[in-house]
């Protein structure tokens, strides 16, 4: 690794003062901004306030041992692609394959050689920028993925998608167990076969906001890909005005046909008479280029 190569945040965590100077210096010509923690429990503070771009963890510490850390850190979904490098001086296979169980992705055995660590993190540390970039650029293109396990776990999630879970969670006063529980039962159902109705999960539902989890399909990892669709009547009316060149009040209409309402409904609901609903209809008919409300419902879904 040349020096200033690395713009981003190591977290070191270990318990040894004389580990974590060692550490620090060794790291911080690369041009990294190291963090430190001497306890598991720190670590996890101080992922609140700041993502790590790389983590090197100790395995052996007071309180709660790194491997026990490695499992915490990786249930915040935020961390999921963050990857956690073991620093131990326990050396068999078993420890080795439990720090790999619990989420780590390499393990050095100390005395660290720093020329190897350097390697390792740059090299891991260029991998968790490619995947970060993969999301922020679904995320840009209005893709909210994330993908959970049977259990209802959430296994990772594009940047964006993992705020709005987190809003639903706040929202909904929920726990992350519920919240487990509720993916968990809905997919469940989907994976079984036996949901009635469109294989969607709404949450947060009112008549101003609504979240929607769509069921897309398996991963190879034998996870389940949902996309999330995040809601809010005015920002549709600006989108299909935008995508459509409609006024506002044709795009009203068009947002409550998507909704399956009838023309009786709409023009209760926007105080219009039938003839002028059906006036609006035609316009938009006309703009969007098809021949009945089917079709414009269903170009308008696919721009929501």
């Amino acid at each position: 690794m040349t020096p200033n190569s690395l713009e981003g945040n190591i977290l070191i965590v270990d318990d040894s003062t004389d580990t974590l100077k060692f550490l620090a210096e060794a790291i911080e010509p690369s041009g990294a901004n190291v963090l430190i923690a001497m306890t598991g429990e720190k670590a996890l503070e101080i992922i609140d306030e700041v993502i790590p771009d790389v983590i090197l963890l100790d395995a052996i510490m007071p309180g709660i041992g790194g491997f026990e850390t490695c499992r915490l850190l990786k249930k915040n979904s935020s961390l999921k692609h963050v990857p956690i490098i073991f620093m131990t001086g326990l050396s068999e296979s078993e420890n080795i394959v439990k720090g790999l169980q619990a989420g780590g992705v390499d393990y050095l055995v100390k005395p660290i050689d720093t020329k190897e660590l350097l390697a390792r993190i740059d090299t891991h540390f260029q991998v968790s920028q490619h995947t970060k970039q993969a999301y922020q650029a679904m995320d840009f293109s209005q893709r909210f993925l994330t993908e959970i396990s049977d259990d209802g776990l959430i296994l990772w999630s594009t940047p964006q998608a993992y705020k709005i879970m987190s809003s639903v969670k706040a929202i909904e006063h929920m726990d992350d167990f519920d919240f487990e529980l509720k993916l968990k039962k809905w997919v469940k159902k989907v994976r079984e076969g036996d949901y009635t109705g469109l294989r969607q999960l709404k949450v947060c539902d009112t008549d101003n906001f609504t979240v929607r989890f769509s069921y897309i399909g398996r991963t190879d990892s034998n996870g389940h890909l949902i996309r999330i669709i995040e809601e809010s009547f005015e920002k549709n009316l600006k989108k299909l005005s935008n995508a459509f060149g409609l006024t506002s009040r044709e795009a009203e209409v068009l947002s409550w046909i998507t909704n399956g309402k009838s023309n009786r409904d709409i023009g209760t609901i926007l105080d219009l008479s039938p003839r002028t609903i059906n006036k609006h209809l035609e316009h938009i008919h006309r703009k969007l280029g098809v021949e009945n409300r089917t079709s414009a419902a269903a170009m308008a879904m696919n721009i929501l």
